[in-house]
């Protein structure tokens, strides 16, 4: 029992180190959404509880820009849900790694779900499959227990201190770099470059629609297109 807990424990600090890279990215991350929310007319207690129960920053910012922009509050919704489906996708591919996981769990890294707990994990699954379940589960919290914080904090902060942020320090460089961390060494299978390769295209050929709507359009055909790509090579299988 002891060795176990002392395992469990090793496996849970390697997740804490394997997030801890991206803590450079969450802070200017949060500290931008902090700004946009304030200068969208959203008040201290509104940006917090969006951080906190939303936790997802991508959709955050794409709903906080639209409203900016002065778009109905339906497509803000619509478009922070769609540009979240991808979540879908990721608790797909976790079953088969968490599926046995206590309900107690598995409800707790459904809220903790974000891109850097999701990729650090199923790449490091992936490496080690034979790790038990228990083991998975503690390095997915190892990972996002390093991340969590501070976006929250630092969206405080954001929300705290609003425009005297300076423009000129670009906050706004951590969102792709966040981005292009994660995806890359996904993009070593068909399906993953072909759903990639569709993504761009459509959102660069649809970019002159209004509210950000190319973005779900690019979405939707992208996930349709890996899940084909992968159809097809199992077929030929």
């Amino acid at each position: 029992m002891d060795q176990h807990m002392s395992r469990t424990r090793r496996v849970y600090w390697q997740g804490v180190r394997a997030g801890a890279p991206f803590l450079l990215v969450v802070a200017p991350f949060g500290l931008l959404f902090g700004v946009v929310a304030r200068e969208a007319g959203f008040d201290m207690i509104q940006t917090m509880a969006m951080t906190a129960l939303v936790i997802a920053g991508a959709a955050q910012f794409a709903s906080v820009q639209l409203l900016v922009d002065g778009a109905p509050v339906f497509i803000a919704i619509l478009t922070g849900l769609a540009v979240n489906l991808r979540m879908v996708m990721y608790s797909a591919s976790l079953t088969p790694h968490l599926g046995k996981a206590r309900t107690w769990q598995k409800v707790l890294m459904a809220y903790l779900m974000v891109d850097q707990s999701y990729g650090v994990s199923i790449e490091q699954y992936q490496k080690e499959p034979s790790m038990p379940v228990q083991e998975k589960v503690s390095y997915y919290f190892g990972v996002i227990s390093a991340i969590a914080p501070f976006w929250y904090g630092f969206s405080f902060i954001g929300a705290l201190v609003g425009s005297a942020i300076p423009p000129e320090y670009a906050l706004d460089f951590a969102i792709p770099i966040t981005f292009i961390a994660l995806v890359a060494p996904s993009l070593r299978s068909l399906p993953h470059l072909a759903a990639a390769v569709v993504s761009v295209v459509v959102s660069l050929a649809l970019a002159w629609m209004p509210y950000n709507l190319w973005l779900m359009i690019a979405a939707v055909l992208a996930m349709i297109t890996g899940a084909q790509v992968e159809k097809w090579l199992e077929a030929r299988k």
